[in-house]
C-alpha cells in the first residue's frame, strides 16, 4: 500500500521556505484550509523528486483552494500558474504575488491578450532552469464535472521549451526534468470540515525535442506529451460519466468499506479513492451485466431498509464491538461533551453570525467567471470575519470592563470556536453509532437481517468485480 500521510497543521508550516511576507501568507493560508477541512491526507508524497526541476500538474475541482494546496502541501518551494484575471483584484493580486504565482492569459476570460503568455512561459523557463519547481492545472479552468476535462497543451510546451534547444544551435546543458501527476479529490469540496486527499502519481521523464524558429516545440511533440500527462492524472483522479454513475459508485463503496470500519477505526482517503476508482472502471465494464441490474435492485431496496432504522452502512459495525465498550464508549464521550458543553455554546453563539455569512455570500458569488469558487469565497470570508469577530468581542469587553479582561478574551473567543467546532463533530460522529446501538437493542431482528445482507452485498460486489 502507498504511504499514507495526515497532514497536520505543524507540518504545512514546516514545508514553507522563502520570504518573510511569504512564510507569514503561508501560514494563514495553512491554518485557514486546516481549519475548513477536518482532514488532509497526502499519498505517495515519497516518490516526489526533492532535488531538481519538477513540473506539478493537477486536476483542478475547487477554484482557489486547489491552488492553495499547491502552496500550502507539496514538498518543494512551488510556484504555480493562477488565471490573469485574478491579477485585477487588489487584495488577490498582492496575496498572488508574494506566493510567486505567475499570470496565465486563457481564452475564455474576454479581452485577455494570450501572446503575453509567451512572458510567463519564459518566466516558467527560467524558474526550471534554475532546478525550482512550477505547478499549473492543465484541464484551464475550475469546474465541477465528475471527470477530468480535456488538457491543455501548455503544460507540455512548458515543459519541452525549458530543456529544448533550435536545431541550429549547440545543445545546452541537459535539465532533467520531471512532471508529476498531482491528483486533489475532496469528500465534499464545498462543505466545512469535509476532508481532502493530495495523490502524487509516477513522474514522468521529459526529453529534450529541436525547437523550431519561433522557439516553440513540435506540435506532435506537444501532443504525444500533452497525451501522456493525460493519462498520469487520469490516474490519480475518479473519474465517473455523470452524477448518477458517480453516486451509484459512492453507494457501492460506501457499503463494500463500512464492513471494514468500527466505531475507532475508518480507512483512509486513499483507500477510499482507490475503492471508487475500481468500482468506477467495473461498473463500466460490466454496464450491460445481466446480473448488474439485480444488485442494483438489491442495493436500492438494501437502502430503504437502512433509512427504515435512519443508520448507515458504517453504523451496522458496532456489533464488532462488546455491549461494555459500547457502553463505556458512549458514557465517557458523553461526560466530556457535557463538561465541554458551556464552552461550546459560547463558541457557537459569538461565530455563527460570521459563518452564516460566509456561506451566504458563498451561495451569491459562487463562480468568478468559467470557475467554481464556492469554497474559495467561504475561505477569503472567514479569514475576514473569523478575526473581525474576535476584534469585536475584545472591543465590547473593553468597553464593559478594562483592557485587561479584553486581552483575556480575545484568545478566550478563538478556543471557544474551536471547541464549538469539535463539539459538533463528535455529536454528528457519536449520533450515527448511538443510533445503530438503540436500533439492535429495539429491532434487533431487522438489525441482523441487515448485517447479514452487507455480507452477501459486499461478497457480491466483489465476485462481480473479481
Amino acid at each position: 500500500m502507498a504511504n499514507v500521510r495526515v497532514l497536520r497543521l505543524s507540518d504545512m508550516i514546516i514545508l514553507e521556505k522563502g520570504t518573510l511576507a511569504r512564510r507569514l501568507v503561508h501560514a494563514v493560508v495553512s491554518i485557514s484550509l486546516r481549519l475548513f477541512f477536518r482532514r488532509i491526507e497526502t499519498s505517495r508524497e515519497e516518490i516526489v523528486p526533492m532535488n531538481g526541476p519538477v513540473i506539478f500538474v493537477l486536476n483542478h475541482p475547487n477554484g482557489l483552494i486547489d491552488p492553495a494546496f499547491v502552496f500550502c502541501s507539496l514538498p518543494r518551494r512551488v510556484s504555480f500558474l493562477a488565471k490573469s484575471t485574478l491579477f485585477r483584484i487588489p487584495v488577490i493580486s498582492s496575496l498572488l504575488r508574494t506566493m510567486e504565482a505567475l499570470p496565465l492569459y486563457r481564452r475564455v476570460d474576454a479581452g485577455e491578450d494570450m501572446t503575453l503568455n509567451r512572458r510567463t512561459f519564459d518566466a516558467c523557463h527560467e524558474l526550471l532552469r534554475q532546478g525550482r519547481c512550477i505547478a499549473l492545472f492543465p484541464e484551464g479552468l475550475s469546474h465541477s464535472a465528475t471527470q477530468l476535462m480535456p488538457i491543455k497543451t501548455g503544460a507540455a510546451r512548458i515543459a519541452l521549451g525549458a530543456i529544448s534547444v533550435r536545431a541550429d544551435e549547440d545543445k545546452a546543458e541537459e535539465l532533467n526534468l520531471k512532471i508529476v501527476p498531482v491528483g486533489l479529490y475532496y469528500t465534499s469540496k464545498t462543505s466545512f470540515r469535509s476532508e481532502a486527499l493530495i495523490r502524487f502519481g509516477d513522474y514522468i521523464e521529459v526529453q529534450p525535442v529541436d525547437l523550431d524558429e519561433q522557439n516553440e516545440p513540435p506540435r506532435e511533440a506537444v501532443r504525444l506529451l500533452s497525451k501522456r500527462i493525460e493519462t498520469a492524472l487520469r490516474a490519480v483522479t475518479l473519474n465517473v460519466e455523470s452524477d448518477e454513475a458517480l453516486e451509484e459508485v459512492l453507494k457501492v463503496e460506501q457499503l463494500f468499506s463500512s464492513i471494514y470500519e468500527s466505531i475507532n477505526i475508518r480507512q483512509s482517503l486513499s483507500e477510499e479513492l482507490d475503492w471508487r476508482r475500481r468500482f468506477a472502471e467495473q461498473m463500466r465494464a460490466r454496464a450491460t451485466h445481466p446480473e448488474m441490474d439485480k444488485l442494483r435492485q438489491r442495493l436500492l431496496r438494501y437502502e430503504e431498509e437502512l433509512g427504515e432504522l435512519g443508520i448507515t452502512p458504517e453504523s451496522l459495525s458496532v456489533t464488532a464491538h462488546s455491549r461494555w465498550y459500547v457502553f463505556t464508549h458512549f458514557l465517557l464521550r458523553s461526560v466530556l461533551l457535557l463538561m465541554l458543553l458551556p464552552l461550546a455554546l459560547t463558541g457557537a453563539l459569538i461565530h455563527l453570525p460570521a459563518y452564516f455569512f460566509s456561506n451566504a455570500l458563498a451561495q451569491s458569488y459562487d463562480r468568478h467567471g468559467v470557475d467554481d469558487i464556492v469554497s474559495t469565497v467561504k475561505i477569503l470570508a472567514a479569514i475576514v470575519l473569523m478575526p473581525l469577530t474576535w476584534l469585536a468581542v475584545a472591543l465590547l469587553v473593553f468597553l464593559l470592563w478594562d483592557w485587561r479582561i479584553a486581552l483575556i478574551a480575545a484568545p478566550l473567543t478563538i478556543i471557544c470556536g474551536y471547541v464549538a467546532m469539535r463539539f459538533v463533530e463528535e455529536v454528528v460522529d457519536m449520533k450515527d453509532w448511538y443510533k445503530a446501538a438503540l436500533a439492535l437493542l429495539r429491532r434487533r431482528r431487522l438489525f441482523l437481517r441487515l448485517l447479514l445482507e452487507r455480507r452477501r452485498l459486499h461478497d457480491e460486489i466483489k465476485r462481480l468485480g473479481a
